[in-house]
Formats: structure tokens, sequence, C-alpha cells
């Protein structure tokens, strides 16, 4: 009872639009107790020195709204809708990961299993027919090898990566720039109900809260920060893609963007992006061997061909992974001289038991 009661209190607090995760964060981690901090003298709290001028007089007039606040956060259940936050067990691990995680979440569903890879698919909303078409076999390719999308629930890209990991029988997750139980945009009305049974609809927003502007960006850092890598399929040169990317990046996820041509303004963000260190991806398997995921009907199938090398073939191979390794490591690994050892490399690359990347790394290849 006293952690629900706290979780009433923290309701409260983020129910107050002026107060950012990280304030209620320094406050809790200064208080140690939301409902301490409900009850603190306002000058107390002006000690601390964590809120500025507007957000002390905001949080001091709320005081007035908490039993409305406490009934809110009561019929929620009526709603099917759950308030997750970090004092629950499910908390999502991944956003504990990064500096300003949501100090709660609204969820309709579930959330992402931890055991699961996730990867994030975001784009343009006005992309092309040929990125929508790859963002949906993305999305159902990675879904098919139990890899968890996360994506905005906007037209164009988003939808797309919804979509087709419904269709490869995956869980999907969208993140809104609302409430969650505001379905936007509408024309996505079908999509979000049927995430609702096989993935979830997350928000830190209230219910009843519009979409606005401001929102986007803020919910952008819940898309990268539940996943593992972010997938940027068509982008302009200044999106909310690229923004998405970037929080990625200082989140510590792996960037993947799709190439496009050069002349294409909904390729420039894309193409940025991979001339600024990012990962090309030209197929789901680009992905995949990252995460280290197999291929597993195609793996059975190849590991019967590798019982066929010979000794020195296996010992090399068996010191490669899915996701490639540097050539000193393989080197390490194997113990052969380099001429010897580079020289089984060409031979299992040329037989399709091994691909090579750029500056001599090497790794299994699941495609046989």
């Amino acid at each position: 009872m006293a952690k629900e009661r706290e979780k009433e209190y923290l309701y409260w607090l983020c129910s107050l639009s002026y107060l950012g995760a990280v304030s209620i964060r320094r406050l809790y981690e200064h208080f140690h107790s939301f409902e301490v901090i409900y009850n603190i003298e306002e000058k107390e709290m002006e000690r601390t020195g964590i809120l500025n001028k507007t957000q002390k007089k905001a949080l001091a007039e709320w005081h007035g709204q908490f039993g409305r606040c406490q009934q809110d956060y009561q019929k929620l259940a009526e709603e099917k809708v759950r308030f997750v936050t970090p004092l629950d067990q499910d908390y999502p691990k991944r956003l504990l990961e990064i500096y300003d995680y949501p100090m709660g979440l609204f969820v309709k569903g579930m959330l992402p299993r931890e055991n699961l890879p996730s990867v994030a698919v975001v784009g343009a909303r006005g992309c092309s027919d040929y990125g929508e078409k790859l963002a949906e076999e993305f999305g159902r390719a990675l879904a098919d090898s139990q890899v968890q999308i996360i994506s905005g629930l906007a037209v164009g890209i988003d939808g797309a990566a919804h979509r087709g990991a419904l269709k490869g029988g995956g869980n999907t997750f969208g993140v809104l720039g609302c409430g969650v139980d505001i379905c936007y945009p509408a024309q996505h009305y079908s999509l979000y109900t049927a995430m609702e049974q096989t993935g979830g609809i997350l928000s830190e927003f209230p219910l009843k809260t519009k979409p606005r502007a401001m929102h986007f960006p803020m919910r952008n850092r819940i898309i990268s920060g539940l996943a593992d890598a972010v997938l940027v399929v068509e982008a302009k040169e200044r999106s909310g893609s690229l923004i998405t990317a970037e929080l990625g990046l200082e989140q510590g996820r792996e960037i993947f963007a799709v190439p496009g041509r050069i002349t294409d303004h909904l390729n420039m963000g894309c193409n940025l992006l991979l001339q600024q260190g990012a990962h090309m991806a030209i197929s789901p398997r680009d992905i995949l061997e990252y995460l280290g995921i197999k291929c597993q009907k195609e793996l059975i199938l190849h590991e019967k061909n590798v019982n066929g090398l010979a000794k020195k073939e296996k010992m090399v191979y068996s010191c490669l992974d899915f996701k490639p390794k540097h050539l000193d490591d393989i080197l390490a690994g194997c113990g052969l001289g380099i001429s010897e050892c580079m020289s089984i490399l060409l031979e299992l690359e040329l037989s399709g038991y091994v691909f090579r990347s750029a500056n001599h790394y090497y790794g299994k290849n699941c495609e046989m």
C-alpha cells in the first residue's frame, strides 16, 4: 500500500506540465518520497534550488488538484490503462539507462519484453511508396525473428513498420505524443486497436492530453530509449527522425540507415547519417547480424554443411560470429599465421560460408 500511495503522489506530479521528468527525478533523489514532496514547505523547497521560480509557483498552485488527480489515478483501471513507474519492477530496464527517463508511463496493452531485442523504426511521414514498402518489409522480417518493433504510430514509415511487425506475427509498440486514450492519427485506429492485443500503446502524457508539436520531440527519446538499435528508412535532412537518431546515439544505441539516391530529398537524412558513420541497412539481415540473431531455418542446413569442411577451415569458422569480427581477433582465436588464415577466409567466402565487410571484418553468413 505504501508504494501505491507513493504512485498516487507521483501521478499528481506527472500531471503538472510545468515539471519535466528530470526535475521530478531530482526532487525524489533529494527528498526520497513523493508524498514528502507534496507536504514540503515552500521555504524548504526554495533551499533545494532544484526548481525555477515558475515551477515553484506552479507546484504550489497544483496542491489544490491532488484530490482530482487521485480520483483520475484510481479510474485508470476502468480505461484498461496502467501507470508504470520506476518504483515498479516491470518498468522497462532499457529506459533506466537514459538520463531523462520518464517518471511515469501510461500503458495500454503490454510493455516490451526485456528478454527480446527491440528495434526502433522511424522515418518520414510523407514517405514514398518505395520507403513504405521497405519499412513494412523490415518490420515483418525483424518481427519474424522475434525482434520487437518500436515506433510512433505516425503516418508513413512508422505505420508501415507497425503493420509489417503485425504481419510478421511479432510484438510492436507505439509511443504517442498524446494520451494513450487518443488514437493519433485517427486513420490508424484499426492499427491502434490491433497493437493493444499484440504489443502496446505507451505515453508519458496523462489521459486526455491532446497531441501538440512540442510533445513529439519529447516522445522520441522514449522510442529510441526502448530500443537496442534505431533504423531510419527515409528522412529529410531536417526531420524528427534525425532527432530520434541523435537521441539514440546519445543513449548508446546503434544507428542504421537505408541508403538512397543523393538527388532525392527524402533520402538526404539517411545519406547524411551514413556519411557520419551510421550502419548501412540494405536488408533486415544487417540488423539481425548486429543483434546476434541467427536465421534459424537457414542455420540448420548451414551448420550441416559446415561439418564437411576441413579441420583448419572449421577452426577458422568456429572463431567467427554473425556479427563481423576483425581479422586480428580471428587470428588470436585460431592461432594460425596471417597468410594461411586469410587464404582460408577467402576460400570460405567464395564457398558462401563467410561474408567480408570493409577493413578486414569477417562474419558467418546465415544465407546458405
